[in-house]
């Protein structure tokens, strides 16, 4: 590889980059923004049996609580909650519906608990998290398929739950209602539509000659069928080892087939089963690194990963690469998909980009020469409540102040970062994201925005500040407060991020040490123990907006290797303001007007632009609603991407039980940096991934509590743990 290439790769590139699946948008409750539409079950994003019962149970609880709802019940041929999936989900709202006295009706296309039932005999059952006792009146403990069959239709079915046997085709708003549409048969009619199809959608296909066979399927019922044959099994998750490991105990001749160099997603146990299976001259062979080429009546071509091709005899082929979420479905019932661009959301997409570029042009503008602004836009009534004679007096400073575009947006900054903060804290409600959130709300509004505004203004007008101090630091200008008090920015926002204290015409020696020292002393003491996110989680600006007003979008983050390249482009930002910092030195050994200073007034005009205003505030806050909050801290801060490497040397990790870990992906969708998290924890690897901005969405989001935070040493062994971020899961089992 070129040096550039390895430098990438030695920074983050060598770490993996999953893929997060599309799903319907939906909120906490199941809502999907079209009125009386909800989904529950996996398609909420955690395959989890129990998170399936509960969250069935809790939509209908919703409903229920929705007085909307219950002043338009009663009337005819309009039933009160369509049930649309037999599955755990569905069939947990069926019983809370019948506990609450609603009227539902359960439509299931093939037949109740299909998904579970089509297991292979004797598949174990984990129902995690152990301690979690799901909403509703169905309960989950038995350990294997059959037993599990046998609880759940014992709870339903024969308690009286009845379904009907129809494929729904299509759900659509009609008359306050909904009409439902069936592949045959008279539409129905409900007030609600409970959509709990689980990845009911189509098997994903592997796209190669002759997988139209017969001998091909994309699921394993019962291995005894196929004792004594030559069986091909492709894939790498728990599904696909659970089928080779079955038909090869059963003494079937096994091939397993999977793209990648090692299995990350299966539990321990499967993967210890397929080694010990594979060993040996046993009967299960694994191909890694290998795709199906072809399949053929008697015989599957398979690529390898060196460029090669190997006939492998075959008489049953098992495709068990997942299924597609049922997508479509939910487009034709207006449902909006995760990720998504449709024409509406371009629309919006551009009036809000068209905004910010408004926006940060005003903010960009300067400060004015008097107070005519302030004299002309102010209300009298306020103004009058001032002494505007008295320069000192805080009426004066605050109207000064106002008289800047930098006032109004640093105020409406601190405004935002402090309402979603409080949401933030309320919708998490966890230690570590109170503490953290109630430290970003206050670093915002005291040293971002009264300090330098107000405060400083106020103490400097009335002498109780230092001559000394306030010349070295603020130094006399002819517009504004008459100092530039802006500077105070600096000790909060650290160089290359705040670039303005260090690129000046005069070097300001206390800026000057200031930012050595922040920059180069205290940020990386910091990492080192807490990892970058101790500064971009806890202490920036750009991160408190993104913890707060970006709590919400944080799955939206593009993940993949494309994007993980990406990455490398806050490097080539990071280079252009050392080579600022060269000629600005240049220029100050050197104090005669020559090319150095030349050079470098045109490019600091181009970076306020460039940087400052189009991809710091343009992009960086134009994407927010579509790319996550973390577009600018990820791709393009300076600051960060000198974080990055910072982090390469930190003694932060997230720790991960792998035993626990069931591949949800939920820790990989929530992180907005594009962190395929999963893979580690999978792996049983501690995080080391630079990126991370210790915002413990992973840790808080993880179903099965696997995740921790943690300090390691260079041998990997763990130093400590991070007891505040514990996740909920962790705190009610009291680890």
């Amino acid at each position: 590889m070129n040096p550039l290439r390895r430098y990438l790769h030695w920074l983050h590139t060598r770490w993996p980059a999953g893929e997060v699946e599309q799903l319907p948008a939906s909120a906490g409750d199941g809502n999907t923004g079209v009125p009386g539409l909800y989904i529950a079950g996996d398609l909420r994003g955690i395959p989890l049996l129990k998170f399936a019962a509960d969250s069935g149970a809790r939509v209908v609880r919703t409903i229920a609580a929705d007085g909307g709802f219950q002043s338009s019940r009663g009337v005819a041929d309009t039933t009160d909650i369509a049930i649309i999936g037999g599955g755990v989900a569905g069939m947990a709202a069926a019983l809370e519906a019948r506990e609450l006295g609603l009227d539902c009706r359960v439509f299931e296309s093939s037949e109740p608990f299909s998904t579970i039932v089509n297991f292979p005999r004797g598949k174990p059952i984990y129902t995690y998290p152990r301690d979690m006792e799901p909403a509703g009146a169905l309960t989950l403990e038995a350990t294997t398929r059959e037993t599990l069959i046998d609880e759940l239709r014992g709870q339903t079915l024969d308690a009286g739950i009845e379904f009907e046997h129809r494929h729904v085709n299509r759900v659509r708003r009609s008359g306050g209602g909904f009409e439902i549409e069936f592949e045959t048969g008279p539409p129905a009619r409900a007030l609600t539509v409970i959509c709990a199809l689980g990845r009911s959608g189509n098997f994903r296909q592997l796209n190669v000659p002759g997988e139209a066979l017969d001998k091909v399927s994309n699921r394993l019922h019962d291995p005894q069928d196929f004792c004594d044959r030559r069986t091909l099994v492709v894939g790498g998750g728990d599904s696909a080892l659970e089928a080779a490991i079955a038909l090869a105990q059963c003494g079937s001749d096994v091939t397993l087939s999977y793209r990648r160099d090692a299995f990350n997603r299966p539990k321990p146990e499967n993967i210890e089963m397929t080694a010990a299976l594979s060993s040996g001259g046993g009967n299960l062979r694994t191909e890694m690194s290998s795709t199906v080429r072809e399949i053929r009546e008697d015989a599957v071509v398979l690529s390898l990963e060196d460029g090669s091709e190997e006939s492998v005899p075959n008489d049953a082929v098992f495709a068990m690469v997942g299924r597609e979420a049922p997508l479509d479905f939910f487009r034709r019932a207006g449902v909006a998909i995760q990720g998504e661009w449709t024409r509406r959301a371009m629309m919006a997409f551009a009036a809000f980009f068209l905004f910010c570029i408004a926006l940060y042009n005003w903010k960009s503008g300067g400060y004015l020469s008097n107070l005519s602004y302030a004299n002309n836009w102010w209300p009298i009534s306020i103004k009058d409540g001032f002494d505007l004679s008295d320069p000192a007096s805080l009426g004066t400073i605050i109207v000064k102040s106002a008289s800047t575009p930098s006032f109004w947006y640093t105020l409406a900054y601190s405004a935002i970062v402090t309402i979603f903060g409080i949401r933030r804290i309320r919708r998490r409600n966890t230690p570590y994201i109170t503490v953290q959130t109630s430290v970003l709300m206050a670093i915002q509004v005291l040293p971002l925005f009264i300090l330098p505004e107000i405060l400083l203004p106020w103490l400097g007008n009335n002498g109780w500040l230092p001559q000394g101090l306030l010349d070295a630091l603020f130094p006399v200008v002819d517009y504004g407060n008459g100092r530039e008090y802006w500077r105070a920015y600096g000790l909060v926002l650290a160089w290359p991020l705040n670039v303005y204290n260090v690129f000046t015409g005069q070097p300001l020696g206390w800026w000057l040490g200031i930012a050595f020292v922040q920059t180069f002393v205290l940020i990386p003491v910091l990492i080192y123990f807490y990892g970058k996110g101790a500064y971009c989680g806890w202490i920036c600006s750009c991160g408190a907006l993104a913890e707060t007003l970006g709590d919400t979008h944080r799955t939206k983050m593009p993940h993949g290797s494309r994007w993980n390249r990406f990455n490398g482009f806050g490097q080539i930002v990071l280079l252009v303001t050392f080579i600022m910092l060269g000629l600005r030195i240049y220029g100050w050994v050197d104090p005669g007007y020559n090319w150095a200073d030349r050079v470098f007034d045109r490019a600091l005009n181009q970076y306020k632009w460039i940087v400052d205003v189009f991809l710091a505030g343009v992009v960086g806050y134009g994407v927010y609603f579509w790319y996550s909050g973390r577009v600018w801290c990820r791709f393009m801060c300076p600051l960060a991407a000198l974080m990055h490497i910072y982090a390469r040397f930190s003694r932060f990790r997230i720790l991960a039980d792998k035993k626990k870990c069931i591949s949800c992906n939920v820790c990989t969708s929530v992180c907005h940096q594009g962190i395929d998290i999963m893979n580690f924890a999978n792996k049983g690897e501690p995080m080391a991934d630079p990126e991370c901005v210790r915002c413990s969405a992973c840790v808080q989001s993880c179903p099965t509590g696997v995740l921790t935070f943690a300090q390691v040493d260079a041998g990997g062994r763990v130093l400590s743990t991070d007891r505040l971020a514990a996740s909920p899961v962790q705190m009610r089992e009291g680890r």
